[in-house]
Protein backbone atom coordinates (compact mmCIF):
# COMPACT_ATOMS: atom_id res chain seq x y z
CA UNK A 1 0.00 0.00 0.00
CA UNK A 2 2.97 2.28 -0.51
CA UNK A 3 1.29 5.44 -1.80
CA UNK A 4 1.26 9.04 -0.60
CA UNK A 5 -1.77 9.79 1.60
CA UNK A 6 -2.67 13.42 2.18
CA UNK A 7 -3.27 14.52 5.77
CA UNK A 8 -5.52 17.57 6.09
CA UNK A 9 -5.78 19.24 9.49
CA UNK A 10 -9.03 21.00 10.44
CA UNK A 11 -7.49 23.40 12.92
CA UNK A 12 -10.32 25.02 14.89
CA UNK A 13 -13.76 24.78 13.23
CA UNK A 14 -16.71 26.86 14.35
CA UNK A 15 -18.38 24.59 16.88
CA UNK A 16 -18.92 25.34 20.55
CA UNK A 17 -15.71 23.59 21.58
CA UNK A 18 -13.64 26.36 23.12
CA UNK A 19 -15.28 25.77 26.49
CA UNK A 20 -14.52 22.06 26.28
CA UNK A 21 -10.80 22.36 25.64
CA UNK A 22 -8.33 25.14 26.36
CA UNK A 23 -6.23 23.86 23.44
CA UNK A 24 -8.69 24.94 20.73
CA UNK A 25 -7.05 27.97 19.05
CA UNK A 26 -9.12 31.16 19.00
CA UNK A 27 -7.07 34.21 18.05
CA UNK A 28 -5.55 34.61 14.56
CA UNK A 29 -2.09 34.14 16.02
CA UNK A 30 -3.10 30.94 17.82
CA UNK A 31 -4.85 29.55 14.75
CA UNK A 32 -1.92 30.30 12.43
CA UNK A 33 0.71 28.99 14.83
CA UNK A 34 -1.25 25.80 15.47
CA UNK A 35 -1.71 25.33 11.72
CA UNK A 36 2.05 25.65 11.19
CA UNK A 37 2.70 23.16 14.00
CA UNK A 38 0.25 20.74 12.37
CA UNK A 39 2.10 21.13 9.08
CA UNK A 40 5.41 20.41 10.78
CA UNK A 41 3.84 17.23 12.18
CA UNK A 42 2.79 15.99 8.73
CA UNK A 43 -0.27 17.89 7.50
CA UNK A 44 0.04 18.89 3.85
CA UNK A 45 -3.22 20.86 4.04
CA UNK A 46 -4.60 23.08 6.81
CA UNK A 47 -8.35 23.72 6.81
CA UNK A 48 -9.10 27.04 8.45
CA UNK A 49 -12.00 28.80 10.14
CA UNK A 50 -11.64 31.95 12.21
CA UNK A 51 -13.22 32.83 15.54
CA UNK A 52 -14.18 36.03 17.28
CA UNK A 53 -11.19 36.58 19.59
CA UNK A 54 -13.43 38.04 22.31
CA UNK A 55 -16.07 35.30 22.39
CA UNK A 56 -14.55 32.29 20.65
CA UNK A 57 -17.64 32.08 18.43
CA UNK A 58 -17.61 31.64 14.65
CA UNK A 59 -16.75 34.60 12.46
CA UNK A 60 -16.59 35.60 8.79
CA UNK A 61 -14.47 38.69 9.48
CA UNK A 62 -12.14 39.21 6.52
CA UNK A 63 -9.56 40.95 8.72
CA UNK A 64 -9.30 37.85 10.91
CA UNK A 65 -8.87 35.60 7.89
CA UNK A 66 -6.24 37.92 6.46
CA UNK A 67 -4.33 37.92 9.75
CA UNK A 68 -4.26 34.11 9.83
CA UNK A 69 -3.35 33.64 6.18
CA UNK A 70 -0.69 36.37 6.21
CA UNK A 71 0.97 34.82 9.26
CA UNK A 72 1.04 31.36 7.67
CA UNK A 73 2.37 32.68 4.36
CA UNK A 74 5.01 34.73 6.15
CA UNK A 75 6.43 31.49 7.56
CA UNK A 76 7.46 30.51 3.99
CA UNK A 77 6.41 26.86 4.28
CA UNK A 78 4.90 24.74 1.50
CA UNK A 79 1.64 24.06 3.40
CA UNK A 80 -1.58 24.21 1.36
CA UNK A 81 -4.23 26.59 2.74
CA UNK A 82 -7.89 25.54 2.67
CA UNK A 83 -10.41 28.19 3.80
CA UNK A 84 -13.98 27.36 4.78
CA UNK A 85 -17.10 28.74 3.11
CA UNK A 86 -19.33 26.92 5.58
CA UNK A 87 -20.17 29.76 7.96
CA UNK A 88 -23.59 31.19 7.08
CA UNK A 89 -25.75 28.11 6.51
CA UNK A 90 -27.30 27.56 9.94
CA UNK A 91 -31.08 27.80 10.30
CA UNK A 92 -33.11 27.34 13.47
CA UNK A 93 -36.84 28.12 13.00
CA UNK A 94 -38.22 30.63 15.47
CA UNK A 95 -40.86 29.03 17.67
CA UNK A 96 -43.42 31.78 16.97
CA UNK A 97 -42.50 32.47 13.33
CA UNK A 98 -40.94 29.42 11.65
CA UNK A 99 -40.04 31.48 8.58
CA UNK A 100 -37.68 33.51 10.77
CA UNK A 101 -34.24 32.26 11.79
CA UNK A 102 -33.94 32.20 15.56
CA UNK A 103 -30.16 32.53 15.27
CA UNK A 104 -28.00 34.88 13.25
CA UNK A 105 -26.83 31.94 11.18
CA UNK A 106 -27.63 32.53 7.49
CA UNK A 107 -25.58 34.54 4.99
CA UNK A 108 -25.60 35.06 1.23
CA UNK A 109 -23.19 33.07 -0.95
CA UNK A 110 -21.31 36.31 -1.67
CA UNK A 111 -20.75 36.94 2.02
CA UNK A 112 -19.69 33.33 2.62
CA UNK A 113 -16.87 33.50 0.06
CA UNK A 114 -15.59 37.09 0.34
CA UNK A 115 -12.44 35.97 2.17
CA UNK A 116 -11.77 33.22 -0.38
CA UNK A 117 -11.97 35.57 -3.35
CA UNK A 118 -9.82 38.13 -1.55
CA UNK A 119 -7.10 35.81 -0.20
CA UNK A 120 -7.06 33.18 -2.99
CA UNK A 121 -6.15 30.00 -1.08
CA UNK A 122 -5.43 26.91 -3.15
CA UNK A 123 -8.48 25.11 -1.72
CA UNK A 124 -11.77 26.12 -0.11
CA UNK A 125 -14.35 23.85 1.44
CA UNK A 126 -17.80 23.77 -0.18
CA UNK A 127 -20.61 22.04 1.69
CA UNK A 128 -22.87 20.14 -0.69
CA UNK A 129 -25.38 19.50 2.05
CA UNK A 130 -28.75 20.41 3.42
CA UNK A 131 -29.42 18.34 6.52
CA UNK A 132 -30.23 18.24 10.19
CA UNK A 133 -26.96 19.14 11.89
CA UNK A 134 -27.21 18.51 15.59
CA UNK A 135 -30.11 20.68 16.81
CA UNK A 136 -30.26 23.02 13.82
CA UNK A 137 -30.63 22.75 10.07
CA UNK A 138 -27.63 23.16 7.77
CA UNK A 139 -28.97 24.75 4.58
CA UNK A 140 -27.07 24.81 1.29
CA UNK A 141 -29.42 25.10 -1.68
CA UNK A 142 -28.31 23.97 -5.16
CA UNK A 143 -28.33 27.55 -6.45
CA UNK A 144 -26.17 28.75 -3.56
CA UNK A 145 -23.72 25.88 -4.04
CA UNK A 146 -23.53 26.61 -7.77
CA UNK A 147 -22.93 30.33 -7.17
CA UNK A 148 -20.01 29.66 -4.83
CA UNK A 149 -18.62 26.92 -7.09
CA UNK A 150 -18.62 29.13 -10.19
CA UNK A 151 -16.99 32.06 -8.40
CA UNK A 152 -14.20 30.08 -6.74
CA UNK A 153 -13.45 28.21 -9.96
CA UNK A 154 -13.07 31.51 -11.79
CA UNK A 155 -10.67 32.59 -9.02
CA UNK A 156 -8.55 29.46 -9.47
CA UNK A 157 -9.51 27.92 -6.11
CA UNK A 158 -10.17 24.17 -5.85
CA UNK A 159 -13.37 23.30 -3.93
CA UNK A 160 -13.21 20.49 -1.41
CA UNK A 161 -16.73 19.08 -1.70
CA UNK A 162 -17.91 18.24 1.80
CA UNK A 163 -20.59 15.54 1.69
CA UNK A 164 -22.33 14.08 4.72
CA UNK A 165 -24.63 11.51 3.09
CA UNK A 166 -25.41 9.74 -0.19
CA UNK A 167 -27.81 12.38 -1.50
CA UNK A 168 -25.13 15.03 -1.18
CA UNK A 169 -22.88 13.03 -3.50
CA UNK A 170 -25.74 12.70 -5.99
CA UNK A 171 -26.14 16.49 -6.02
CA UNK A 172 -22.38 17.05 -6.34
CA UNK A 173 -22.22 14.64 -9.29
CA UNK A 174 -25.08 16.51 -10.98
CA UNK A 175 -23.25 19.82 -10.57
CA UNK A 176 -19.98 18.24 -11.73
CA UNK A 177 -21.70 16.99 -14.90
CA UNK A 178 -22.70 20.60 -15.60
CA UNK A 179 -19.05 21.68 -15.51
CA UNK A 180 -19.04 23.51 -12.17
CA UNK A 181 -16.05 21.61 -10.74
CA UNK A 182 -12.72 21.16 -12.48
CA UNK A 183 -11.22 17.70 -12.98
CA UNK A 184 -10.32 15.91 -10.82
CA UNK A 185 -13.02 16.68 -8.24
CA UNK A 186 -12.04 16.44 -4.57
CA UNK A 187 -14.57 15.04 -2.09
CA UNK A 188 -14.44 15.06 1.71
CA UNK A 189 -16.57 12.26 3.21
CA UNK A 190 -17.79 13.61 6.56
CA UNK A 191 -18.79 10.78 8.89
CA UNK A 192 -20.32 10.68 12.34
CA UNK A 193 -21.86 14.17 12.36
CA UNK A 194 -25.37 14.07 13.84
CA UNK A 195 -27.46 13.50 11.70
CA UNK A 196 -25.45 12.51 8.68
CA UNK A 197 -23.84 9.24 7.66
CA UNK A 198 -22.37 7.29 10.60
CA UNK A 199 -18.63 6.75 10.98
CA UNK A 200 -18.72 3.12 9.87
CA UNK A 201 -16.94 1.13 7.20
CA UNK A 202 -20.29 0.36 5.55
CA UNK A 203 -21.22 4.04 5.26
CA UNK A 204 -17.80 5.04 3.97
CA UNK A 205 -17.76 2.33 1.30
CA UNK A 206 -21.30 3.17 0.19
CA UNK A 207 -20.29 6.81 -0.26
CA UNK A 208 -17.06 5.89 -2.01
CA UNK A 209 -18.98 3.73 -4.47
CA UNK A 210 -21.05 6.76 -5.55
CA UNK A 211 -18.11 9.04 -6.37
CA UNK A 212 -17.36 10.00 -9.98
CA UNK A 213 -14.61 8.00 -11.72
CA UNK A 214 -11.10 9.22 -10.84
CA UNK A 215 -12.34 11.53 -8.09
CA UNK A 216 -9.98 12.21 -5.21
CA UNK A 217 -11.49 11.66 -1.80
CA UNK A 218 -10.65 12.12 1.83
CA UNK A 219 -12.55 11.11 4.94
CA UNK A 220 -12.89 11.99 8.60
CA UNK A 221 -14.81 10.60 11.53
CA UNK A 222 -15.81 12.74 14.48
CA UNK A 223 -15.19 11.99 18.14
CA UNK A 224 -14.27 8.45 19.16
CA UNK A 225 -14.10 7.28 15.53
CA UNK A 226 -11.50 9.91 14.62
CA UNK A 227 -8.36 7.78 14.56
CA UNK A 228 -10.00 4.51 13.41
CA UNK A 229 -11.31 6.43 10.38
CA UNK A 230 -7.73 7.38 9.43
CA UNK A 231 -6.84 3.71 8.96
CA UNK A 232 -10.22 2.88 7.42
CA UNK A 233 -9.92 5.59 4.77
CA UNK A 234 -6.28 4.91 3.95
CA UNK A 235 -6.66 1.17 3.39
CA UNK A 236 -9.64 1.83 1.12
CA UNK A 237 -7.84 4.25 -1.15
CA UNK A 238 -8.67 7.63 0.40
CA UNK A 239 -6.89 10.49 2.06
CA UNK A 240 -7.50 11.61 5.64
CA UNK A 241 -8.52 14.60 7.72
CA UNK A 242 -7.89 15.06 11.42
CA UNK A 243 -7.89 18.01 13.80
CA UNK A 244 -9.56 19.75 16.71
CA UNK A 245 -12.55 20.78 14.58
CA UNK A 246 -13.61 17.12 14.53
CA UNK A 247 -12.19 15.65 17.73
CA UNK A 248 -10.73 17.10 20.93
CA UNK A 249 -9.19 13.94 22.40
CA UNK A 250 -6.18 11.69 21.97
CA UNK A 251 -7.96 8.97 23.92
CA UNK A 252 -10.94 8.76 26.26
CA UNK A 253 -10.69 11.65 28.71
CA UNK A 254 -7.26 12.79 27.45
CA UNK A 255 -7.39 16.11 25.59
CA UNK A 256 -5.17 16.69 22.59
CA UNK A 257 -2.76 19.50 23.43
CA UNK A 258 -3.16 21.22 20.08
CA UNK A 259 -3.36 19.89 16.55
CA UNK A 260 0.26 18.77 16.17
CA UNK A 261 -0.09 15.63 18.32
CA UNK A 262 -3.29 14.68 16.49
CA UNK A 263 -1.56 14.98 13.11
CA UNK A 264 1.53 13.16 14.39
CA UNK A 265 -0.62 10.24 15.52
CA UNK A 266 -2.39 10.12 12.14
CA UNK A 267 1.02 10.08 10.44
CA UNK A 268 2.13 7.18 12.65
CA UNK A 269 -1.02 5.25 11.80
CA UNK A 270 -0.42 5.74 8.08
CA UNK A 271 3.20 4.64 8.29
CA UNK A 272 2.31 1.62 10.43
CA UNK A 273 -0.06 0.34 7.74
CA UNK A 274 2.46 0.88 4.96
CA UNK A 275 1.37 4.24 3.55
CA UNK A 276 3.49 7.31 2.92
CA UNK A 277 2.61 10.71 4.38
CA UNK A 278 2.17 13.02 1.38
CA UNK A 279 4.23 16.17 1.15
CA UNK A 280 2.54 19.39 0.02
CA UNK A 281 4.18 18.97 -3.40
CA UNK A 282 2.73 15.46 -3.71
CA UNK A 283 -0.66 16.72 -2.52
CA UNK A 284 -0.65 19.44 -5.18
CA UNK A 285 0.10 16.87 -7.87
CA UNK A 286 -2.59 14.45 -6.63
CA UNK A 287 -5.29 17.12 -6.31
CA UNK A 288 -4.44 18.93 -9.54
CA UNK A 289 -3.71 22.26 -7.87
Amino acid sequence: MSRPVIISCAVTGSGDTTGQSRFVPITPEQIADDALAAHAAGAAVVHLHVRNPATGGPSRDLALYRAVVDRIRAAKTEVIINLTTGIGARFSPDAQNPNHNASNGMASPADRMTHVLDLRPEICSLDVATMNFGKHAFVNTPDHIAEIAAAVRAAGVKPELEVFDLGHIALAKSLYAKGLFAFPPFFQLCLGVPWGAPATTEAMLAMRAMLPPNANWSCFGVGAQHFPTVAMAAVNGGHVRVGLEDNLYMSKGVLAEGNAPVVARAARILREIGAEVATPAQARQILGL
